[in-house]
């Protein structure tokens, strides 16, 4: 007996249709509480049968995932937005129930718009990559709000106020008590997310050292410790995109194109990958103005047209494009742990 599913997650709650393809009989059920337990219990009614399983990419769906695998059931990750997408422009009802439905017809007749599933190691480097890209994004928030502050009450401009000399010319401006708490408060907390990165900068570091597939990401230039990690966990198995202009599609990179007879807006960044990757990407995109990078003279064209943060992103699509094909030459072993 073959049986195909569909799942609709929410946090409180867990709508489930299902077919039975030999008798054609159509069931449902609802899992709540949506924890682990209960998922568990409902997946352990499958064990033993043919099962596949559709769901959402949604926060929540690997302990979903997992408890399915661990009854032989053989799961498929659907992309939110292109699985919404696929219901069309017409007014429908809109419930949990057809959701599932949805989901559940569109892997029947193989029109699902799947996501890859990342082994289990990957998808814990990946959510410390992420973490460590947080810590430093809203690291970077607080030493924007000093700025603010500063401009706010008059004083210049100035940059790398966090070395030694910068936080003593702080300590010097003439600011007022409400304003000076404001800068006080926000020095802590880049002392205490400063405190959170410094052993997660270690430890990724000394993981891209070990690892396969950093370690050759690292011989293009530009591409530090942290950067090849980031891409790595965030790129994983390249043998899923067909062409390296997929990479770049998945990674946000690519440029919009809205077009309509002779009318043609201007392209910008679509933005639709993991912000961790194009934040490594574009980072290690920033060498290409030293001495000795292999794209300096693009760079330098580039930036005389379009400007330095434009030229960054083309040679930042280079990177990536090279990085495909170096972790795609590598294999499986490209993904090994380290």
């Amino acid at each position: 007996m073959a049986i195909v599913m569909g799942l609709d997650q929410h946090r409180a709650q867990i709508t489930a249709e299902w077919i039975d393809t030999d008798t054609g009989e159509v069931s449902r059920s609802r899992i709540s509480p949506a924890h682990r337990a209960g998922v568990r219990k409902f997946a352990e009614r499958f064990r033993g049968q043919e099962l596949e399983v559709a769901l959402e990419a949604t926060t929540g769906w690997r302990f979903v995932a997992e408890e399915l695998r661990r009854v032989g059931a053989v799961v498929h990750l659907a992309e939110p937005a292109e699985t919404a997408a696929r219901r069309g422009n017409k007014k429908r009802a809109k419930s949990d129930r057809a959701d599932a439905r949805h989901v559940r017809e569109l892997l029947m007749i193989g029109r699902l718009p799947e996501s890859w599933i990342a082994p289990d190691h990957l998808l814990d480097l990946r959510s410390r990559v992420r973490l460590r890209h947080t810590l430093s994004h809203q690291r970077g928030e607080w030493q924007q709000r000093i700025q603010a502050v500063l401009y706010h009450h008059g004083c210049p401009q100035r940059r790398n106020l966090m070395t030694a000399e910068g936080l003593q010319w702080l300590k010097a401006q003439p600011l007022p008590a409400g304003a000076r708490e404001q800068v006080t408060v926000a020095l802590g907390m880049i002392d205490a997310l400063e405190a959170q990165l410094a052993p997660l900068d270690k430890e990724l570091r000394a993981y891209a050292r070990r690892q396969l597939g950093c370690k050759a990401l690292m011989k293009h230039f530009g591409v530090g410790e942290l950067t090849a990690v980031t891409i790595l966990a965030e790129l994983g198995d390249v043998d899923r995109f067909s062409s390296s202009r997929e990479a770049v599609r998945y990674a946000g990179l690519d440029i919009t194109v809205h077009q309509s007879d002779q009318r043609r807006s201007p392209g910008h960044l679509s933005r639709q990958g993991p912000p961790a990757l194009r934040w490594a990407l574009f980072e290690a995109a920033q060498s290409a103005a030293r001495q000795g990078s292999p794209d300096r003279d693009y760079f330098a064209q580039a930036a005389q047209r379009l400007g330095a943060n434009r030229a960054c992103l083309s040679v930042a699509r280079k990177l990536l494009k090279r990085s495909y094909h170096t972790l795609r030459e590598l294999g499986e072993e490209a993904l090994q742990p380290a």
